[in-house]
């Protein structure tokens, strides 16, 4: 059986240790946290307990944390729970936001950061109050947007600003008041939480209208029973994103190395300030398809830069929209490192990734002396 290399965590990061002790512990009983009884409530305790260490791992008021089933549902809730009837988003956006209803899309530049005066310039051009979404760090190529900068410009305009911030938290600060947004987006397992957990801040004042309608639940602001359990390894995984390691070094040796190996390599967003864990390339003739499969054979689990939608890769909207091009596009794939990532286990993602390239490389060259 090959070793199995996971380095993947953009995708998903494997559970925490704590978070799966403190799940298992609320499991073993009933927990309704509406119910009046005593189960119901120690498991309103934990729930509460949970939104106290959310919030503070992002500066926030616990009553102005909103928990949902995920990143996608906060995501929806934040662009169709205003009065606001524009909304604009940036290029670069997660699928969940980049394909709201008759979104204004503002381009970003060559290194996936958004385009400032632009943005400005639109707002100025729609002359009402629009939300505007914009992430925080990006999911593929790793890229920090100017946030603060963004959030100025958009309450200059009397809008209000959304981030879907699931990448960073245990990466970079994400304090929503340094930041200055409205509306913030978290995703449990993002941070080693468990899937099917989220949460929105909601600044206190800014009033939204339920996308799920139901029970008196989240202070009316969701109907549905609380996922006591998700939640509860929501907030234990919110504790530990603050010792999280800080991976960039390692990230950039790797680099070092790859270029060291392939000087045709591409490395996506390199050149703008990226959350440490996360690197994007390619080489010309390489496809992202062929190296994922490679990889995985050698043990080793990354992803691509490409989206599979109905069993066909498609470049990735991303890197498109950062000027790319559609063959390089396809050639991209990402390695994202996290909590457990050891050096040896990007030893081995270098060591088998040149392998595959230089296989590669050898057939084209094969090819061209044929022609």
């Amino acid at each position: 059986m090959r070793p199995s290399v996971y380095l993947d965590y953009n995708a998903t990061q494997p559970i925490r240790p704590a978070v799966r002790d403190a799940m298992i512990e609320i499991l073993a009983g009933p927990t309704n946290a509406s119910s009046i009884h005593g189960f119901g409530q120690r498991a309103r305790t934990r729930v509460e307990q949970a939104r106290a260490s959310v919030a503070a791992l992002i500066g926030a008021r616990p009553t102005e944390i909103l928990f949902t089933s995920g990143a996608t549902e906060a995501n929806a809730t934040a662009l169709n729970g205003t009065s606001l009837k524009r909304i604009v988003v940036s290029a670069i956006e997660h699928p969940s936001v980049r394909t709201a209803t008759n979104a204004l899309v503002v381009p970003v530049d060559g290194n996936g950061l958004i385009d400032l005066d632009n943005l400005d310039h639109r707002l100025a051009e729609i002359g009402e109050p629009a939300l505007v979404s914009i992430m925080l760090a990006n999911n593929e190529t790793g890229a920090i947007q100017p946030v603060a900068e963004a959030a100025r410009i958009v309450h200059a305009h009397g809008g209000l600003l959304h981030s879907d911030a699931a990448q960073a938290p245990g990466r970079i600060a994400a304090d929503v008041a340094a930041l200055g947004v409205d509306l913030l987006t978290l995703s449990a397992h993002k941070m080693g939480g468990p899937q099917g957990a989220g949460a929105l801040y909601i600044r206190d004042g800014l009033n939204l209208t339920p996308l799920l309608r139901g029970g008196g639940q989240e202070k009316r602001r969701r109907g549905g029973t609380e996922n006591v359990a998700a939640i509860v390894g929501f907030g234990v995984a919110a504790e530990l994103a603050a010792d999280s390691p800080d991976l960039t070094r390692l990230r950039d040796a790797m680099e070092a190395r790859l270029v060291g190996i392939a000087p045709d390599i591409t490395i996506h967003g390199a050149l703008a300030p990226r959350i440490g864990n996360t690197s994007c390339f390619g080489v010309p003739g390489l496809l992202a398809e062929t190296a994922l499969i490679a990889l995985d054979l050698a043990g080793v689990a990354v992803s691509s830069g490409a989206a599979c939608s109905s069993g066909a890769v498609e470049p990735s909207p991303v890197l498109l929209a950062m000027g790319v091009s559609q063959a390089a596009a396809r050639e991209a794939i990402r390695v994202s490192l996290g909590w457990a990532t050891t050096p040896d286990e990007v030893d081995h993602l270098v060591e088998s990734w040149t392998i595959v390239y230089r296989r590669t490389k050898a057939v084209l060259s094969k090819r061209e002396l044929s022609i």
